[in-house]
């Protein structure tokens, strides 16, 4: 009798025990529970699920996608829907892929910029100050040159041409005389005036999809920027730092190969829209020759510069060499029938 009431005993100070030891892990349970639901109905919580599911929305794809010329094949293997590789002085052809396609040329646009400007001999010296009319509001991008930020023509250009600037591009254009639209319109007759056919301009930037142009016609004004020795020394330039007010902001190029102590490059400039891919031109020394290059809608962020890459092997190691230019015929000289005198023939 005392045994089976020990037993019982025992058994509900077991269970008291049991019930005292679970209470507070049920509770925290409980207020666990309550904490991630809670948190699952936050704005911040909210935000991530859109963020995440924002990651997999594919990107819009560019015009040279849509026409179907990444599924263009050449013995390269490039990965730029678009590709011309010409000498510069004998204008031979060497490497050609789809080079007549029209297609948006991005911040290769700011090129133009740079020649109308050089070569409207407009003061270098000159302050200009970047407004709110310079801030885009095509593609929203991002600028270090704040409102207000006041340069010299010159740095304006420097940081167009190397660092890709778009406000420095646009208030170039607009403190051109006659303002933005006499500036397009010089943009249009200069290309017009080398026989770029295939080209147009609507602004000095690149972000429109509006300007655009053909490999073929890129060449042409690579080989016409390269004569200004300005535009050869800026467009090249590793980096670059500006005062601006009391700061002093360094800026670098955007193209890696600059720095590479295995290309002599000449003349550059890259350019990226969704609608354009990632672009390329140059001109550059290699094997004893000059030449010009145009890569247009590459598929990634460095599969222009692999292209460059891959065209500068070929070039070195396997292209032809340049034909010999022929010598003039010697003059053959024949008896004429009077008093002695020899002509050439």
């Amino acid at each position: 009798m005392i045994s089976k009431f020990v037993t019982t005993a025992i058994a509900a100070l077991v269970a008291a025990v049991a019930l005292t030891l679970s209470t507070p892990v049920e509770a925290a349970q409980k207020q666990a529970k309550k904490k991630a639901t809670a948190a699952a109905k936050s704005p911040a919580h909210k935000a991530k699920r859109v963020k995440r599911v924002a990651r997999v929305v594919p990107a819009r794809p560019s015009f040279g996608q849509l026409a179907g010329l990444r599924a263009t094949d050449d013995a390269l293997d490039l990965k730029s829907s678009v590709a011309l590789v010409m000498d510069q002085d004998t204008n031979e052809v060497l490497l050609s892929k789809n080079s007549n396609a029209v297609l948006p040329i991005a911040s290769i646009t700011k090129l133009m910029t740079a020649l109308v400007v050089t070569e409207a001999n407009l003061p270098l010296d000159e302050t200009l100050t970047i407004s709110q009319e310079d801030v885009d509001t095509e593609k929203g991008s991002r600028s270090r040159l704040r409102v207000g930020t006041q340069l010299t023509r010159e740095e304006m250009l420097h940081l167009a041409l190397m660092s890709s600037e778009n406000r420095a591009a646009h208030a170039l254009g607009r403190a051109y005389p006659g303002g933005l639209s006499a500036f397009v319109k010089a943009m249009n007759a200069r290309a017009a005036l080398l026989g770029m056919s295939d080209t147009h301009y609507v602004e000095p930037t690149g972000l429109s999809s509006q300007n655009q142009s053909s490999a073929k016609d890129l060449a042409t004004l690579v080989k016409a920027a390269h004569e200004h020795q300005l535009i050869r020394e800026l467009s090249t330039s590793p980096e670059f730092r500006v005062a601006v007010g009391r700061r002093e902001m360094q800026f670098r190029t955007t193209n890696s190969l600059v720095r590479s102590p295995i290309w002599e490059i000449g003349l550059q400039k890259t350019g990226y829209i969704t609608e354009a891919g990632r672009c390329l031109v140059m001109q550059a020394t290699m094997a004893g020759r000059q030449l010009i290059m145009v890569f247009l809608d590459s598929t990634g962020k460095y599969s222009r510069l692999g292209d460059a890459e891959r065209v500068r092997r070929w070039v070195t190691e396997f292209a032809p060499a340049p034909a010999p230019v022929a010598a003039p015929a010697p003059a053959v000289l024949a008896p004429s029938a009077s008093a002695g005198v020899k002509l050439a023939i």
